[in-house]
């Protein structure tokens, strides 16, 4: 497997990406694996040599914030630090939605490629992104998950979201011949129930991968049983979680179970990778040659303490986002990283978690299904899905203009899919739904005591 990994990522890979493809994600992957030994002070300047270029292009191209800005009296050549750039106002979601075409750049938004978040905050969002910065976003994933042994064409498990909806024959058989290139082999986590499990671990033990990626909630659940059982899967070299924060007593139970180092990322749709640990595992490397990452408490940049993760992406010239709240809280890293990257740390995601979901006949559905199956739901503003009983599902719905009754009948359609009839889906429309004390929006809520 080593030589078809190293013929992979060298020969076949770059020949289809670089050379059929004409993307440049394989010269953004060199330059990025560069960037990261670049001292910290190094890796600063760089970052914000991006970062006022990018400001000066929003101000001539993006009405928006040209708008925004002039209402404050501040241009970009005003914006001489960091200090300085956190003058600027935030970007929420009611801001993208309320704004969607005005933080189009003029000059590109007939260019622009489109998709949609999975709404982990209960707020689905479509947004628009280049060329450029799609094949940047994928070059910093490789980046970051190769810190973790995840590897171009190396042999890995994904327990992953399956499909929602009726795709195609053509989009199922494009989606065998991509994974089978990539040595990668697709569980359905949204299937998971304590009468399967067993299945799951016979699939690892099958394709005995060396890296298994998962959400962390399912990773936890089998973790779990495996632990139960006293059984052993094939052991991999690593095992990476996803979609949620991985807390320490999850890693504990990972590691445990599959015997191997279980590594933390942080992302979202929006921005795909925004930080992961090295091979230290004493914190997530943000990944600052690509992307500003601030943590705000009460709007203010803190360094200390937990706060709201505010994002900007620095190549995303076709619909920017700048200072973008994602809801997501974390803390940042007081210390820097004994494996010599310059790359600056956050200590901890703090704010993620979304509840897994029970029913009677024994499912264990994660939290994370209903943000990935609501996001392609036209109309839906937000969601929130709470669980008081076994057999019944609570799902608040705050309807937008486009929400229509196929859209309910989607709903109960794709639920029925993975729950069957052991469970009651109860729909609600109402005009608002509470935030958390810690202003966050919790998508899935379960109030069963585990």
């Amino acid at each position: 497997m080593k030589a078809y990994e190293t013929l992979f990522r060298h020969v076949l890979w770059p020949a289809y990406e670089g050379g059929l493809r004409r993307r440049d994600t394989p010269r953004y992957m060199r330059r990025y694996e560069r960037d990261q030994w670049l001292a910290p002070e190094e890796i600063q300047a760089l970052q914000f040599q991006r970062l006022t270029r990018l400001l000066d292009w929003c101000y001539r191209e993006v009405p928006y914030y040209r708008r925004r800005w002039d209402a404050l009296g501040i241009v970009p050549r005003d914006i001489r630090s960091m200090a300085d750039f956190a003058a600027l106002p935030v970007l929420t979601k009611a801001d993208i939605r309320d704004n969607a075409d005005e933080l189009k750049a003029t000059s590109l938004k007939d260019s622009l490629q489109y998709k949609a978040t999975g709404g982990s905050t209960g707020e689905p969002l479509r947004f628009g992104f280049t060329r450029e910065s799609n094949d940047r976003r994928v070059a910093v994933m490789w980046r970051g998950y190769g810190w973790a042994g995840s590897r171009m064409g190396r042999r890995t498990l994904f327990l992953w979201g399956g499909a929602v909806g009726h795709p195609s024959a053509v989009h199922r058989m494009k989606d065998r011949i991509y994974n089978a290139v990539f040595a990668r082999r697709m569980l359905d986590s949204f299937h998971m129930s304590e009468g399967n499990m067993a299945s799951y671990a016979d699939a690892i033990d099958a394709t005995r991968p060396e890296v298994i990626v998962g959400y962390v909630g399912p990773l936890v659940r089998l973790a779990e049983w495996l632990i139960a059982r006293g059984r052993e899967v094939a052991r991999p070299a690593s095992v990476i979680g996803a979609a949620e924060a991985l807390h320490p007593f999850q890693r504990d139970l990972i590691e445990r179970a599959f015997r191997a180092p279980a590594y933390n990322t942080y992302g979202c749709r929006e921005f795909m990778l925004i930080a992961s640990e090295c091979e230290q595992r004493h914190g997530l490397h943000v990944n600052a040659d690509h992307l500003v990452v601030e943590t705000l408490h009460e709007g203010v940049p803190t360094h200390t303490g937990s706060g709201e993760v505010a994002v900007t992406d620095l190549f995303n010239y076709g619909m920017p986002f700048i200072r973008y709240v994602n809801g997501d809280m974390a803390t940042q890293a007081t210390s820097r990283c004994t494996c010599g990257r310059g790359l600056p740390m956050l200590a901890s995601v703090d704010g993620r978690k979304l509840d897994a979901i029970r029913t009677p006949a024994g499912h264990l559905l994660p939290g994370e299904f209903f943000p990935h199956m609501l996001k392609d739901v036209p109309g839906l503003a937000r969601f929130q899905l709470v669980q008081r009983r076994l057999d019944r599902l609570d799902l608040s719905i705050v309807r937008g203009r486009d929400f229509e009754d196929a859209s309910l009948d989607y709903i109960r359609a794709e639920v029925a899919k993975v729950l069957g009839d052991s469970a009651e889906l109860h729909c609600h429309f109402v005009d608002d739904i509470p935030l958390t004390r810690s202003g966050k929006l919790r998508v899935t809520v379960s109030e069963l005591a585990s």
